[in-house]
This record gives C-alpha cells, structure tokens and sequence, in this order.
C-alpha cells in the first residue's frame, strides 16, 4: 500500500468518528506495512482531552507491540497533529508522520491550537496558565531512585 492507501484509511476512521459523535480525525500506525494502531478522535465522547487520534493510534500499537518505542513505524493522521500529539510522537519514537488536512484547515473547522504552540515556547513564568515550581525536602527523590537502577530500562 501507498503513503496516499494509508492516509485515505485515517481519513475513514475521521469520518467514522464524526458518524459515531466523535471529533473529526483519525489516525493509523504502519510498520512493515501493515496497520499496527488505529485511532479517532474521542475526547468528548470519554470524556477525556488526550483522546486525540493519533494518541488512541499510538496506545493501540504500543499494547499491541508490547512495546513504548514504535521507532520503526509511520502514523498517519488525517491531520496535522496538535502539540500534544506532536510530543508523544517524539516520545514514541515515530520515524515519520504523513498527514493530509493542516492545522489552517482544522483552525477554520473550529479546532485551532496555535496558541498552545505559542503558550508552550514561552518560559513557564510568562505563560497565561500559572504554572510554578515549589521545591519541597526530597523533591527529586525519585530521580536519584531511578538513577541507582542498575536494570532500569531507559526511554
């Protein structure tokens, strides 16, 4: 299959998702070529904002590959992905992404997250969201835990 075969099965799921009362986008994950994770949009129907498409198509391939590291594999999404889909993929290790609508595209349908982008490149002390550091006695305790491992395994 094509990049254009996998992208159009995303686009299915996008479209089965708005049938269903899901969001507009859908998402499947390739490796070999074969579809390891399939994903749509389901924040308001969990009721749960991480539920974006290419995060459902990312948990799918991971519980099936039994793996956190899908470094050999392609997402297709029927969408630019948002920043925090962006950041799991560089988590997932993703090799590549290919997507068909653009952030312009799914901004004039309502879903607009320029803004987190922007919000995210500022310094934690000049974002509109008040985020602070509160540092407290053992508080990276669990760093140098982890640091100590001599098994652990890193990611």
């Amino acid at each position: 299959m094509s990049d254009q075969d996998f992208l159009q099965q995303a686009i299915d799921l996008a479209n089965r998702s708005v049938d269903e009362g899901g969001g507009p986008f859908g998402a499947v994950i390739v490796q070999q070529g074969s579809i390891i994770g399939r994903g749509n949009n389901r924040v308001t129907l969990d009721n749960d904002p991480t539920a974006h498409a290419e995060m459902q198509a990312i948990r799918d391939a991971c519980r099936k590959e039994n793996n956190f590291s899908l470094s050999d594999c392609v997402l297709y999404t029927s969408c630019e992905p948002c920043p925090m889909c962006m950041a799991a993929i560089y988590w997932a290790r993703i090799a590549r992404v290919v997507f068909a609508a653009s952030g312009e595209d799914a901004s004039r349908a309502g879903f607009d997250d320029r803004w987190i982008a922007r919000e995210l490149c500022q310094p934690y002390t000049e974002r509109s969201l008040p985020v602070a550091q509160c540092v407290c006695e053992d508080f990276d305790s669990s760093f140098r835990k982890w640091m100590a491992l001599a098994d652990k395994i890193p990611y």
